[in-house]
């Protein structure tokens, strides 16, 4: 079975929890004060340390003077993040740190070789193996590796600068360390460019003697191909044959042209002749000269026919004249015409016949200039050849004399400039006795505070339920699970006192074996007023009814409710030794203090289920037996009320005996049922001060309901007064009428 925690609807109460910094508030004084005296100690004798910085410019520094010919700044890439990255590994690398260590006898000295001046404890801590022996290091690495714990290297944010800090014992000897690795890379960058340099000559002095041999043997080359294969140059860089060939094409076209001009021409005249149509339009008879006259002396003469027609007939002598001399003109004309065309096709000839020759000479160029193209691609070749040999040589000799020249003069322009020597520092930078004082203080405070509330929430002091929780949101939290059945009889025989509570009388009259380690639940109760105090024994001459009568208070449910929720209780425990009809007590305060607006729960532990009957509409719901036999979750079991907003909890439908074996469980129960709801109600029916002492917790109230003042009802009064409840109040639902009912939940109450 599981039985769900109320954490969840519980909230941090801050003026409680912060009241506790108020109430430790010398502890955490003096222990910051400890601390801050601690840390002020610590820091007065510790040893000072000194920081030096120096800081390098990475770019070219080579003047434009001393630059090789044919090159400048601009042709050099610019040193990235990567490439100022690069330097500064190359600034603490081993190298540059040897060369300073040996310089300045840092092997010399106790803070780099710690071997020279061991203290006794860590010669204890390296006899125990918890230290490393540093005899075992090589004199040397020990050295570098006190040079790295004290060096830090690291390039200045969107520059190209490099700082250079070491800290040391010793204020100057930081500054000399800082200077000597600025230097030590300077001068190593310098003795890499004369290496390089040196490198460089040496590498081009054979390379150049080679190539000079290979020029002269590709330019002779060149110029016994040219002489064997007697190409001659034209114009335009082309072959004498190669260009004849253009100029004979050019001429073969036009001959071509002017051949097909005159035949056309030629043939045009001889269709006009042929058809006998109009020599007019023909271009070649318009520009004859003899023609021209022939046309106006025929137009001259058709005139003088025209005005002697006029006054002579047709057949008149000079009529007659005039036509045959027009006549004879037409002959002449085509006679002429004929001319023309012979004359065209003598031309048509001669430049057929020169054309063929062209012809021929063109295809003779032709086989030539195949054969000089064969040639000028073998000499271009080896031009080709001859120049790159030339272009390498003349290459190698402008870098061969660069490089010659830095390497006697011992000029090597380095990449980079010392533009801020480390100066002595004055000051140490560790330790800070103000700042780390102040801040040992500050934490010790802080961390005081954080775990006084810390403890003051783990506590419990500074919680308190959470407003308008509800019992759905418990955590569940695991609880033993009971036998669900008997063994033997002899254990039936134990469980007798179940068996009669399940025969009649309530569950928390029974009496439950109490395990041997389970502790004393503390009953609080608050104090009783003056009606509701107890006094002494009853006076003599009265019955014992009376007496009893006159020192127990006895109120009703109105006064009840109001006294439940003016001391704030938890619990309201009812004892009804009359019997189920008084059981409406604790029903009727459950609603009335529902109705002030509190969250209430009313648990019925009755046999009979007198309690939870009335707010229900059925008795098989399940119930508190079910929770206990482990049947059912809270959920299950808490149900409305169908007349007020107050939850109940039925008897339930379990075996009474399987449930009363888990009556242990009562109180992790009833301090659930307390942490979520406002006022938990319960009725026991006729218990006594046993059977309740499982109910009771902090903030209870125990109430005695009665209908009549009967001797049943003081004895039960005056048995809890003697079992330890000297504060119960006797309350009677006699006479109660309840306010305004609830629509639609009340109005049958």
């Amino acid at each position: 079975m599981s039985v769900q925690s109320a954490a969840a609807d519980v909230d941090v109460d801050l003026r409680r929890l912060f009241a506790s910094l108020a109430r430790n508030w010398l502890r955490i004084v003096l222990v910051t004060l400890v601390v801050t005296g601690l840390a002020f100690a610590l820091a007065w004798l510790a040893t000072p340390y000194y920081k030096a910085t120096a800081k390098l410019e990475i770019g070219s520094r080579e003047s434009e003077y001393t630059r090789p010919p044919g090159t400048n700044d601009d042709d050099k890439p610019i040193l990235d993040e990567q490439g100022v990255a690069t330097q500064v590994q190359i600034i603490s690398s081993p190298d540059i740190l040897k060369q300073v260590a040996t310089k300045l006898n840092l092997d010399k000295l106790p803070e780099f070789d710690e071997t020279l001046k061991m203290s006794a404890l860590g010669r204890i801590l390296v006899l125990v193996g918890l230290k490393s022996d540093p005899f075992d290091i090589p004199p040397e690495e020990r050295v570098l590796n006190a040079m790295h714990d004290k060096l830090n290297v690291y390039a200045v944010e969107k520059t190209r600068a490099i700082a250079i800090e070491f800290s040391s014992k010793d204020p100057k000897l930081a500054a000399d360390i800082a200077n000597g690795i600025a230097i030590a890379y300077i001068a190593s960058k310098s003795d890499a460019k004369l290496e390089s340099n040196a490198a460089a000559t040496n590498f081009l002095a054979p390379e150049i003697a080679d190539l000079q041999n290979r020029v002269r043997d590709a330019e002779a080359k060149v110029a016994a191909f040219r002489a064997q294969s007697d190409l001659l140059m034209g114009g335009n860089n082309a072959v004498l044959p190669t260009q004849q060939l253009a100029e004979l094409s050019s001429e073969l076209s036009r001959v071509r042209a002017s051949r097909a001009a005159a035949e056309a021409s030629a043939e045009s005249v001889r269709r006009a002749l042929q058809n006998g149509g109009s020599l007019d339009s023909v271009p070649e008879v318009l520009s004859s000269e003899l023609i021209q006259r022939l046309r106006e002396r025929q137009v001259e003469l058709r005139a003088n026919i025209a005005d002697l027609s006029t006054t002579l007939l047709d057949n008149h002598p000079r009529i007659r004249a005039l036509k045959s001399q027009l006549a004879d003109l037409d002959g002449q004309i085509r006679n002429e015409a004929q001319k023309i065309i012979r004359g065209l096709s003598a031309q048509a000839q001669t430049a057929k016949a020169r054309e063929d020759q062209l012809l021929a000479d063109v295809n003779t160029l032709k086989a030539a200039s195949a054969r000089a193209g064969e040639q000028q691609v073998q000499l271009d070749a080896l031009q080709r050849d001859a120049n790159v040999q030339r272009q390498q040589l003349e290459s190698y000799m402008a870098s061969y004399n660069a490089a010659a020249s830095r390497k006697d003069r011992k000029y090597s322009p380095v990449a980079a400039s010392l533009i801020a020597q480390a100066q002595v520092p004055s000051q140490p930078y560790f330790p800070k006795i103000g700042p780390i004082t102040g801040a040992a203080a500050a934490a010790a405070l802080l961390l005081m505070a954080i775990g006084t509330l810390i403890a003051e929430l783990f506590s419990g002091r500074a919680m308190r339920p959470a407003p308008g929780a509800r019992f759905e949101n418990i955590e569940q939290v695991a609880m033993p699970v009971a036998r669900t059945e008997p063994a033997i009889d002899a254990e039936r025989r134990a469980f007798a006192p179940y068996e009669e509570a399940a025969a009649g009388h309530s569950i928390a009259e029974a009496e439950f074996p109490r395990p041997a380690e389970s502790e004393p639940v503390e009953v609080h109760a608050p104090a009783a007023g003056p009606a509701d105090s107890v006094v002494g024994p009853s006076e003599p001459g009265k019955s014992a009814l009376e007496p009893r009568q006159s020192r127990l208070g006895e109120i009703d449910v109105d006064k009840a409710a109001e006294k439940l929720i003016a001391s704030g209780a938890a619990r309201a425990i009812f004892v009804s030794p009359e019997g189920d009809e008084a059981a409406a007590s604790a029903v009727l305060v459950a609603r009335e203090v529902s109705d002030a607006g509190l969250r209430v729960l009313l648990l019925d532990l009755t046999a009979s289920g007198a309690a939870s009957r009335p707010m229900l509409d059925s008795s098989l719901f399940p119930g508190i037996t079910n929770l206990l036999a482990s049947e059912a979750q809270f959920s299950d079991v808490i149900h409305p009320d169908l007349y007020s907003d107050a939850h109940v909890i039925p008897v339930g439908t379990a075996d009474p005996v399987r449930a009363m074996r888990a009556a242990d469980r009562l109180p992790i129960i009833m301090q659930s049922l307390t942490t979520a709801y406002d006022l938990v109600v319960v009725e026991c029916g006729p218990a006594d001060a046993q059977g309740i002492s499982r109910l009771v917790g902090d903030g209870t109230e125990v109430f005695l309901s009665m209908l009549e003042a009967d001797d049943q009802v003081t004895q039960a009064a005056v048995k809890l007064i003697e079992n330890g409840y000297p504060d119960v109040t006797l309350v009677t639902p006699v006479g109660h009428e309840p306010g305004d009912p609830l629509p639609g939940r009340r109005s049958a109450a």
